[in-house]
């Protein structure tokens, strides 16, 4: 038997998004940038594309801007708004995705930025007094903070953040990769500069995602070289990526409702089940859940000989997860979220992440394995 639980990683595609994509390859081959009616063709399906996606967030086309993917949406929101608005000081927290992490850390060390790290409490939620505090106390700053970690699955109260970024006259950037298709998205209520989306957390293809620009700030292009994206983003756009990624949304908003709880009653079968095989077994992160993503539970496992081989043995069983344990002492080698909450790094964690497509039997394959693997009878 064979079982994908690293949906958080990438999702399998949709047959229906993919035969859409198919459909575009096989008929509309032209240069969206062409004025010729092949291009033309091509850039009408492109901008229907950019309608749909911007209907389903409740924005206006013109907010929304096609990427390579969310590491390219994040990093353009980051360096923009840094450099466009003349910020020195930016404020994260120490659970983002690399993607934010990294880029804020390299833009500290070229002395562009002052960084501050929103406090998180131990099982790694936002400290929104903090960060208010932060707010008061540092001029105008940019707050870079996602709506769902993508190891936890702790959820971020955004619309929270959003009126604190808008009382103190921040600018308010969040990665929301994880729950775009997930939860609805109203943008026009929304009090956020930058919103990132990723087609491939959602059934749709790699290699494709968006950056959602308020109309109320104004950035210079950080890819130039030619006039696409309407002069924001240069390079031939991802034809096919984009009209999969807005039919895999349309998809995820039809039936969103049911897809939750569908995955959130695998999620909570499956806490239950591994806390009845498996004894001091705990769940890291958030698990009120309203409070945590449902596609996502990351478990700490008791100690084990050779726990790093835990992953291994998964995947021999034909169970695909991901994970690991906090850094060790004096070791870069680990997760900087588990670290950040504080978890045992000689108790091995794995993240199992679910989609519409996973099976109660599965969940019943996977603890039965891990079972064997903790040797309980």
């Amino acid at each position: 038997m064979r079982v994908y639980l690293d949906n958080a990683a990438t999702t399998p595609l949709d047959k229906e998004v993919m035969q859409t994509m198919v459909g575009v390859m096989e008929n509309h081959y032209g240069n969206p940038s062409s004025i010729h009616a092949h291009g033309r063709e091509v850039r009408t399906l492109v901008e229907k594309a950019r309608k749909t996606v911007a209907n389903l967030l409740n924005t206006a086309p013109a907010n929304i801007f096609f990427t390579s993917g969310g590491t390219e949406a994040d990093n353009t929101a980051i360096k923009c708004a840094i450099e466009d608005f003349g910020i020195t000081h930016a404020i994260t927290s120490k659970i983002e995705h690399h993607a934010v992490g990294h880029t804020l850390e390299l833009l500290e060390k070229q002395g562009k930025i002052k960084l501050s790290y929103v406090d998180l409490d131990q099982k790694g939620n936002i400290d929104y007094i903090h960060l208010e505090k932060l707010l008061q106390n540092n001029g105008r700053s940019l707050v870079s903070l996602m709506q769902a970690n993508n190891e936890l699955g702790n959820l971020t109260d955004i619309e929270r953040v959003g009126e604190l970024c808008e009382k103190y006259n921040a600018i308010f950037h969040s990665d929301t990769v994880q729950t775009m298709g997930h939860y609805k998205h109203d943008l026009s209520k929304l009090k956020a500069h930058f919103i990132v989306g990723a087609a491939h957390k959602l059934h749709g293809p790699k290699g494709v995602g968006f950056l959602y620009v308020n109309p109320s700030i104004k950035i210079k292009p950080m890819i130039n070289g030619g006039a696409q994206e309407r002069n924001m983003r240069g390079g031939t756009e991802n034809v096919y990526g984009i009209v999969g990624f807005a039919k895999a949304l349309e998809m995820a908003y039809a039936d969103m409702e049911q897809h939750k709880n569908h995955i959130q009653a695998l999620k909570s079968y499956m806490i239950e089940q591994l806390k009845k095989t498996i004894p001091d077994i705990h769940i890291n992160g958030e698990t009120e859940a309203d409070k945590s993503l449902y596609t996502v539970l990351n478990v700490c496992f008791p100690k084990m000989e050779m726990a790093d081989m835990l992953l291994f043995n998964l995947d021999i069983n034909g169970i695909s997860a991901s994970g690991g344990s906090a850094c060790s002492s004096g070791s870069n080698i680990g997760s900087h979220v588990l670290t950040a909450i504080n978890a045992d790094p000689e108790r091995p964690s794995v993240r199992f992440s679910f989609s519409k497509l996973n099976t109660k039997e599965e969940i019943d394959y996977t603890v039965e394995k891990l079972k064997e693997a903790f040797g309980e009878k």
